[in-house]
């Protein structure tokens, strides 16, 4: 069974920046599309970021666009998450998702196999 763990949340003010972290416990990791999703309370979950399996593709929720980024090193297992300038609006649970077919940059929830347990964003104004 594979497992993703997410680390890197904590309680930061507006403006400031944070880096998540997702480490999975995959042998063929380097092959996974991997995602970023985000709920806040009394909300749906929404797509964040995803990156392909070679890094050679991303994409970007309009709501970060150009805030956050999205990256990968395959040789840790791990895949990232870069917020700068922090927003209330960016309090969240973030999870990290991984999609084992590697196929493209995929943005829906139902095309990801694997999920972390989640890890909670809060920024105060």
């Amino acid at each position: 069974q594979v497992q993703l763990v997410e680390s890197g949340g904590g309680l930061v003010q507006a403006g400031d920046s944070l880096r998540l972290s997702c480490v999975a416990s995959a042998r063929t990791f380097s092959l996974y599309a991997m995602g970023w999703f985000r709920q806040a309370p009394g909300k749906e979950r929404e797509f964040v970021a995803c990156i392909s399996w070679s890094s050679g593709y991303t994409y970007y929720a309009d709501s970060v666009k150009g805030q956050f980024t999205i990256s990968r090193d395959n040789a840790k297992n791990t895949a990232y998450l870069q917020m700068n300038s922090l927003k209330p609006e960016d309090t969240a649970v973030y999870y990290c998702a991984g999609d084992p077919r590697g196929v493209g940059i995929p943005q829906e929830p139902s095309l990801y196999d694997y999920w972390g347990q989640g890890t909670q964003v809060t920024v105060s104004s």
